[in-house]
């Protein structure tokens, strides 16, 4: 009952993270400004992006879950790395698809995949292998994204 409890508030805070960052997304991929970019060759549809994220906030939710419910007093990185990168994850949208600046939001999101590494670095040597994988999800995403945010910036 307990996981159950911190998966819902993990899905609380994952997917309201995602509908506050998808207010500056709209109309997002079918923008004029957007429509204009060259973009990566290796852009998947747009399909593959609403299957990512909802997998990633799935994912992410279950291991939020795991640590909350095994978070060890000793633990001090997670619940500092976490918010981080939720904070993170909002604020690449207004960057990117609001104020359209390029190279700060690839910054950003480069920032993010550090901090989702560290993430999964900590679990990994602290809570084992099995909760890490829950990890990998959104750290392989945002290698792509990633590497889709820095070809705008440097094609554009």
């Amino acid at each position: 009952m307990k996981y159950f409890k911190h998966f819902l508030i993990g899905l609380l805070i994952n997917f309201g993270g995602l509908a506050i960052g998808g207010i500056w997304t709209n109309p997002g991929t079918s923008s004029e400004w957007y429509s204009t970019l060259n973009i990566a060759p290796w852009t998947p549809p747009g399909w593959v992006f609403g299957a990512a994220w909802t997998t990633i906030g799935i994912t992410f939710s279950m291991w939020y879950a795991w640590i909350m419910v095994n978070l060890k007093p000793s633990d001090t990185e997670l619940p500092i790395l976490f918010p981080f990168s939720v904070i993170l994850n909002v604020i690449w949208n207004p960057l990117f698809f609001g104020l359209h600046w390029l190279a700060f939001s690839w910054g950003i999101i480069t920032l993010l995949g550090l901090t989702v590494l560290g993430i999964a670095d900590v679990t990994r040597r602290e809570y084992g292998w099995k909760p890490m994988l829950l990890v990998l999800p959104y750290f392989i995403w945002l290698c792509i994204a990633n590497s889709l945010n820095l070809y705008s910036f440097i094609m554009n």
